[in-house]
């Protein structure tokens, strides 16, 4: 805890030697507001969702809804956080990417930087950039929640643009977890690794309230390059966009 404060205090007097902070700056800076969430898949999301600053100056598209909203209201609950060493070690490696002299090749190590905590919650980890200051995980122990080793990004793109000519047709899996916010909209991350968010003004929701495991979904595509998801055993189908 008393690294990430010592962080923050360095990244704050950064911002206030220039006049306009570089996009970086304020990644940074929204990055460390996100330590009081104790839920670790949350905590993870409002990570992602501070890199919109820089995405925005690489003209990328934009984060999702759900991480953006995190970033401006991150929700305290004084619940103890037991991986505090894990997001230390996050916010360290991301420090040092400063090192970067490009935007982009910044980003994709702040990214990289988030593979200690992906590999503690069973995720898929982010392949590391030749030559980034990212802290390189060993990625032989990356297992997900049912056992079975997690499917990366590179292997099995479906659902990430841009969309592959050859992918795969569907995509079933239990639910590791599942989150609402305070539109009731959803975000599930998938025991194969895969993160899925509910696209906003879609109509029907869900009503789930047993633990995730519980649940099984199943994503196929949709008309216009859409996908729908739909969870064993509950009505209704879900429009979804894959966010990892």
């Amino acid at each position: 805890m008393r690294f990430e404060i010592g962080l923050a205090i360095l990244v704050v007097i950064g911002l206030g030697t220039s006049a306009q902070a570089r996009p970086r700056d304020e990644v940074m800076s929204q990055a460390f507001r996100c330590g009081g969430i104790s839920d670790s898949h949350l905590w993870l999301d409002c990570i992602y969702g501070s890199a919109q600053p820089i995405r925005a100056e690489l003209r990328l598209a934009p984060v999702t809804p759900h991480q953006s909203e995190l970033v401006a209201s991150p929700p305290v609950t004084g619940s103890p956080i037991g991986d505090q060493s894990t997001r230390d070690q996050v916010l360290a490696s991301a420090t040092r990417c400063g090192t970067q002299a490009a935007e982009r090749q910044w980003l994709d190590c702040f990214y990289s930087a988030t593979n200690a905590m992906r590999l503690e919650l069973g995720l898929a980890v982010t392949p590391v950039a030749q030559g980034t200051a990212a802290l390189k995980v060993d990625t032989s122990k990356q297992v997900a929640s049912t056992g079975v080793a997690a499917i990366s990004q590179t292997q099995d793109p479906f659902g990430l643009a841009p969309k592959p000519k050859f992918s795969t047709r569907s995509v079933e899996s239990e639910l590791a977890t599942y989150q609402f916010d305070r539109y009731g909209i959803f975000t599930v991350h998938l025991a194969n690794g895969q993160v899925w968010h509910q696209v906003s003004g879609d109509t029907t929701y869900a009503h789930w309230k047993e633990p995730a495991a519980t649940y099984t979904a199943t994503i196929t595509k949709g008309a216009l390059g859409s996908y729908n998801m739909r969870v064993k055993d509950n009505p209704g189908s879900f429009k979804v966009e894959r966010v990892l």
